[in-house]
Order: C-alpha cells, then sequence, then structure tokens
C-alpha cells in the first residue's frame, strides 16, 4: 500500500475563524441588501437570515462531531464515504468542487464590477461583446484575472501566509461594517424610521421571511470551509464546532447590520425603486460622500478578497483529497517542493475562475445559483453521516472508536438533514421563492452530465480500489472505518 500525502499542520484557530466567517461574508453583503429587501423588506431580511443562521447552526453540530473525529481534508467528501461508499464520496465531491469554484470565479468578478460602479470610466474600456444584456469589457476581465492570480500565488506560497492574510481582511471588514453602521445612524434625518414599513406591501410577512430563509445554505456557505481545512490544524480539532457556530452568529450580525445601515439612509421603498446598479453604494455615499463610499469600498473588497482566499483554500483541499482516493488525476495531489501545498489544485481553480468573467456577469450568476444545490447536497451526506454515527443507546454493534450515544445530537442531525432537504425542495419545486430559473436548470443537468460521463470512465479503476486502501487514503486509517460495508 502506497503512503499516502499529507498536509502541513499550520493553521491557527482564529485564521480558521477568519475562513469561515469569511468566506461567508462575500460580495452580497454589500451588493445584495436592496434586492434582498424588494423582496422581503428590512425586518425580513434580517428575520430570514437570522432563521437561516439558525438552521446553518443545526447542520455544524454534524460538522463539529465529523471533524473532531476525523480530521482529514476532504470534508463532505470524507463524510459521504463514510457513510454510504465511494459512489456517493464522489457525488458529494463532484457538486462540491463546481459549488467553490464558481463562488471563486464570483468573487473575482464582484471584485471587478465595484471597479465598474467606482471607476466607470476606467472599467468600461475595450468593450467586448455582450451576453444575456450584460456589457463585458476587457478591463473587467483584467481586473478580475489580477485577482485571481494574485491570491492563487499567495496561497501556493503556503497556508500561513493565506491564513494570516484572511485573519487581516476579516479584521478590516468588521471594522468598516462597524463604522459605517455608526456613521449612518449618527447623521440627522437617518435612524429606524426609514427602516419603516417592515416588509413590502405587496406580499404577507410570511412569504418574505421564507424567500430569504431559501438563501440561506448561499448567504452561509463558507463555514463549510473549515472541514477542508482540518488536517493543516495546529491546533485541538475540538474547538472546530465553536469556531465554526462563532462564524455563522458573526456572519447573521454583519449581514444584518449591512441590512440597517441600508435601510437608515433613507426611507427604503424610494431607494429600491430608485434601482441603482448599486443601491447600498449609491445610498451611502449620498449620504456619507466619498469618506462613507470609501468605507464601503474597504468593506466590500475585503469581503471579496476573504471569499476569493477561502473558496481557493478550499477548492485545492478538495481537489487534493479526491486525487489522493484516486478519483480524480494524480497530478491534484501532488505537493509544491517548496512551499508543501496543493500546488496543481490551487492553479486549477484560478484558471477555470478566470474564464467566468469572460461570459459576463448574468451567465456566472446562472451556474451560481444551480451551484446551490451542490452545497445543499453537502450539507445532506454531512449531517446524514453523522446521524448514522450518533446512537441512541450502545448496541452489539456500537464502535466507542467512531460512535457515540447521544440522544439529543442524533436529533439535530436528523433536523439537519430535514433542513438541507427543505433547501434542496426550495431551489427545485416549482413556484418556490428560490426556484431555479432555466438557465440555471440547463447547467445544472450539463453538470450531472459530465459527472456520469466522467464517473463512468473512471467507475472501472476506482472500483478495483481494495476498501482497506481507499480507507486509509481518504480518512488516513488502515482500518475500516466506514459504516457501510460496501464501500
Amino acid at each position: 500500500m502506497e503512503e499516502r500525502t499529507t498536509l502541513k499542520k499550520s493553521l491557527k484557530a482564529h485564521w480558521v475563524w477568519a475562513i469561515a466567517l469569511g468566506s461567508s461574508i462575500g460580495w452580497g453583503a454589500f451588493v445584495q441588501p436592496t434586492t434582498w429587501m424588494a423582496t422581503a423588506g428590512p425586518l425580513g431580511v434580517i428575520i430570514g437570515l437570522s432563521i437561516g443562521a439558525i438552521l446553518m447552526m443545526l447542520i455544524a453540530v454534524s460538522y463539529g462531531f465529523l471533524i473532531k473525529s476525523f480530521p482529514v481534508t476532504g470534508g463532505e467528501f470524507a463524510y459521504a464515504f463514510i457513510s454510504l461508499g465511494r459512489t456517493h464520496a464522489f457525488i458529494s465531491g463532484w457538486f462540491l468542487t463546481l459549488g467553490y469554484i464558481c463562488i471563486v470565479a464570483l468573487n473575482a468578478s464582484a471584485f471587478a464590477l465595484m471597479f465598474k460602479f467606482v471607476f466607470p470610466t476606467l472599467i468600461e474600456n475595450f468593450p467586448l461583446y455582450q451576453i444575456a444584456g450584460w456589457d463585458v469589457y476587457g478591463m473587467e476581465i483584467i481586473i478580475a484575472s489580477v485577482a485571481l492570480g494574485t491570491f492563487g500565488y499567495f496561497n501556493i506560497r503556503g497556508t500561513g501566509i493565506s491564513g494570516r492574510m484572511q485573519f487581516l481582511f476579516c479584521s478590516v471588514m468588521i471594522a468598516s461594517i462597524l463604522m459605517i453602521t455608526w456613521m449612518v445612524g449618527a447623521q440627522p434625518g437617518t435612524g429606524l424610521s426609514s427602516v419603516q414599513p417592515y416588509f413590502p406591501s405587496d406580499t404577507t410577512a410570511w412569504a418574505a421571511i421564507i424567500s430569504i430563509v431559501a438563501i440561506a445554505p448561499w448567504a452561509y456557505v463558507g463555514f463549510d470551509n473549515v472541514p477542508q481545512a482540518a488536517e493543516e490544524f495546529h491546533f485541538s480539532s475540538k474547538k472546530a464546532f465553536s469556531l465554526i457556530i462563532m462564524a455563522i452568529f458573526f456572519a447573521a450580525v454583519l449581514y444584518s447590520l449591512m441590512i440597517l445601515a441600508t435601510a437608515m439612509t433613507q426611507p427604503w421603498e424610494g431607494l429600491v425603486a430608485e434601482d441603482h446598479v448599486w443601491g447600498t453604494g449609491a445610498a451611502i455615499q449620498e449620504l456619507l460622500g466619498t469618506i462613507g463610499l470609501v468605507l464601503l469600498v474597504t468593506a466590500l473588497t475585503m469581503g471579496v478578497f476573504t471569499g476569493l482566499n477561502g473558496f481557493i483554500i478550499s477548492s485545492s483541499r478538495l481537489l487534493f483529497a479526491m486525487s489522493r482516493a484516486k478519483i480524480i488525476p494524480a497530478s491534484f495531489s501532488k505537493l509544491h517542493p517548496k512551499y508543501k501545498t496543493p500546488y496543481i489544485g490551487i492553479i486549477f481553480t484560478v484558471v477555470v475562475s478566470a474564464f467566468a468573467p469572460w461570459f459576463g456577469r448574468e451567465a456566472l450568476l446562472w451556474v451560481v445559483d444551480m451551484s446551490s444545490i451542490g452545497v445543499t447536497i453537502a450539507y445532506f451526506y454531512t449531517c446524514y453521516t453523522a446521524f448514522t454515527l450518533f446512537k441512541t443507546k450502545k448496541t452489539v454493534a456500537f464502535n466507542p472508536k467512531k460512535h457515540i450515544v447521544s440522544p439529543f445530537k442524533k436529533t439535530i442531525s436528523g433536523v439537519g438533514m430535514l433542513a438541507s432537504l427543505i433547501f434542496l425542495a426550495l431551489l427545485l419545486i416549482p413556484g418556490s421563492p428560490a426556484f431555479l430559473g432555466i438557465e440555471s436548470q440547463i447547467a445544472l443537468v450539463v453538470w450531472i452530465v459530465l459527472g456520469i460521463g466522467f464517473y463512468l470512465v473512471k467507475r472501472g479503476e476506482f472500483n478495483k480500489i481494495p476498501k482497506e486502501e481507499l480507507n486509509y487514503l481518504i480518512l488516513g486509517s488502515k482500518e475500516i472505518e466506514a459504516e457501510n460495508r460496501h464501500i
């Protein structure tokens, strides 16, 4: 049996917290407030995101237990293998890879979009073509590519560098959001009176709140980056659960502060009706002037940088884990000779993401909407695996190495499974507020067909790997730890 490649333990606890929080708070917190308020009103958005955070925390119970028990790179890919075997591990990894790379691409495009708002004359050079009503310019492609290349380079240089950067970016983002909210609230004529009415007049409060709950998997995606880095923890994996919970809590608070800051600038219904390219940017600039816009651009930049950095880390680690298990080419599990990072996966993520700006923002949003399904599927696998390992009592099959008796946690993991299925239903059932558009459905079908084709090509080779060897390659144990005997 060949020796298993492992990653260096170099991540500190506060860096991992920053990876989870910074990945959860991306461009959406700063660009989407007026869009969300148009759908649900200020209070509807805040309540919806708060409920979403609680549901994510329930799902995080399963993540915390599995990270502690199986601190290996691969996260949901490894968890699906533990409970349901190699085919489900491939399905989980395939969908999650797409989700992570799409989010990297979207953050790079959001960075270029910010430049388009602040320096329109700079960006609107080298017009190329139009896709789905969106004008594509050469300069925004250059800016997005430079951002991707920069973060790819720093990630290759080592996890220590990317971890430090992540914590610094997070700290600056939090300080900027707090300053913006305080400055808006301190201006004469602003305040909570502008937040009324709390919900849109053309919908019920319940429908408004549910429409926001439906986007929770997308809004908080990022806390699940923690298990991808578990093999690199330079601290006890027992801390992972508290780090995830703190990250989700702070993410909910920061989202809510940006909604409040936007809504307090002026009566929010009027702001929404003005239909600005960047509603929050226009409102903050009008009220606070240049200093307000500088703070907002700083916060957005940090949000984009933390998203880029966090998801480059996660996507490269997921590719590394799948390659180590011999599902994808062996080159992805090679480590840089000097920096000991999975550099092929980092380069692959950056190169694939760099294609995205060429297709325009609307086309990219179709793929990202569809990738929410991949993330939700990963949530389900994680909760299901934890559900199988939590026991209500000791039985003959009880294995103290992997099982614990906890009826409460078993119930919570069951609720997490149910929440994941509800999120999936909201995305797939016609008439729901988060139902995928036709373009996103087409993208989903294409990705599924590609996955089936890739699996059929690799199936013979993959299935020949003895279960003992596969268990060792994925989980780092030569004993058979998996629940499912038919792996």
